[in-house]
């Protein structure tokens, strides 16, 4: 596959917020929007941004529009989503990915917006973020660390990522893959969806990956059967090269979590470390989706 790495972003660029997921909360996403603008950037918000159906930011096609505008917009240079929640995966089957991959430019989120990031790496090559977001992180109390990350890695100056503790030791190479587990697993289960691209067989890599993953609110029972759903996926086992887990938030047994962990990491026999910075806590670091890395008994180096 031929990877598309977008422009780095730089002050005075224009951000686009959109909506891609669950409903936005105003004040949070105006505070955001001030902040972006105090730091040298052009805000402009999705049509839609504020829109609201049921749990979602608006229908379909409206979340849809916004997505497809950013990206076509030339005067757009990066693309952040508001906020996770749930409604990314709906989208997946009408996605225009040419535009996508005619307009390459930043586009940011974790938790749901997984599904979009998987999507648009499998089937345009784009690199993507998983990385903070206007609402859950921008909006006011900002962690340093995040900050720090966010805008380093946005401008290319990658970061340093460290684990807390081993599961499993050893060294790993591979394309860096993964993001929120729930959201993982629903986009697996989209293997034989008929998306607007021709020759994409599935969103697991066709080459070596380091996974990262994280999650948050999720018994340890949960965790266990998400990663054993992995773990019976043939091509997932494969192409696994080594994991990168982060944190899981909101859990239920830390000890049982441990055992779950050390496991999966047995199953796939690959090197694994846990309590990397991805998770849904205020402490976060960016990282790319796509770029080339090596896992080892010090760190994640991103190559």
């Amino acid at each position: 596959m031929k990877l598309i790495k977008p422009k780095s972003l730089e002050q005075g660029d224009t951000i686009a917020i959109i909506a891609p997921s669950g409903a936005v909360d105003k004040d949070k996403v105006l505070s955001a929007q001030k902040y972006f603008e105090d730091k040298g950037y052009n805000v402009v918000f999705g049509k839609n941004l504020f829109g609201e159906k049921r749990y979602m930011s608006g229908a379909d096609f409206e979340r849809l529009d916004d997505l497809h505008n950013a990206f076509a917009n030339p005067d757009i240079n990066a693309v952040f989503c508001a906020r996770g929640g749930y409604g990314a995966i709906r989208l997946l089957p009408y996605i225009d990915f040419n535009i996508i991959r005619d307009n390459p430019k930043i586009f940011c989120g974790y938790s749901d917006i997984t599904a979009l990031s998987l999507a648009f790496f499998k089937c345009t090559g784009l690199i993507t973020y998983s990385s903070p977001m206007p609402q859950s992180d921008f909006a006011d109390d900002i962690s340093l660390l995040t900050e720090k990350s966010f805008f380093n890695v946005l401008s290319r100056n990658f970061d340093i990522y460290s684990y807390s503790d081993i599961i499993l030791p050893g060294e790993a190479k591979g394309l860096v893959w993964g993001g929120n587990l729930s959201t993982v697993v629903s986009v697996l289960a989209c293997d034989n969806l008929k998306l607007n691209v021709s020759n994409v067989n599935g969103f697991i890599p066709d080459e070596k990956f380091i996974f990262f993953t994280e999650d948050i609110g999720e018994p340890v029972y949960k965790i266990d059967r998400m990663l054993n759903q992995l773990a019976n996926i043939r091509q997932f086992k494969k192409n696994i090269a080594g994991i990168a887990f982060g944190e899981f938030t909101d859990t239920d047994n830390g000890e049982w979590l441990k055992d779950v962990l050390l496991e999966f990491a047995v199953k796939m026999n690959v090197p694994a470390y846990s309590g990397f910075k991805f998770t849904h806590g205020p402490e976060k670091q960016t990282i790319p989706i796509g770029v080339q890395a090596t896992l080892n008994q010090k760190e994640l180096i991103l190559l």
